[in-house]
């Protein structure tokens, strides 16, 4: 390896250091401040940004299968049955032709 491939390992190895220590600084910041509750959220915050940007785009039937899903999610509070109910409801659409 050259001095070229050192030296962006080096960068990429002190950018990975410092996003981490930036991370604990402003997370300590933020536990101390009034917008604590952003950091209680994050979680649940994280998985509708993904769960949204995976279904910009999708047809009907992921659209309908996710809403049931979404049903199962807010009634039963349980994992599985979601996963299983959506599952269930896509694979049902897809036999029918939607």
């Amino acid at each position: 390896m050259t001095g070229a491939h050192w030296a962006v390992i080096g960068v990429l190895a002190i950018a990975a250091f410092s996003i981490r220590v930036v991370g604990l600084i402003a997370g300590g910041r933020i536990r101390a401040s009034r917008h604590a509750w952003v950091l209680d959220e994050l979680p649940g915050l994280i998985i509708i940004c993904l769960v949204t940007s995976s279904l910009a785009g999708q047809p009907l039937q992921t659209w309908i299968a996710a809403g049931a899903a979404l049903g199962v999610a807010v009634f039963t509070n349980h994992v599985i049955a979601t996963m299983t109910v959506g599952v269930l409801v896509f694979a049902g659409l897809a036999m029918i032709g939607i």
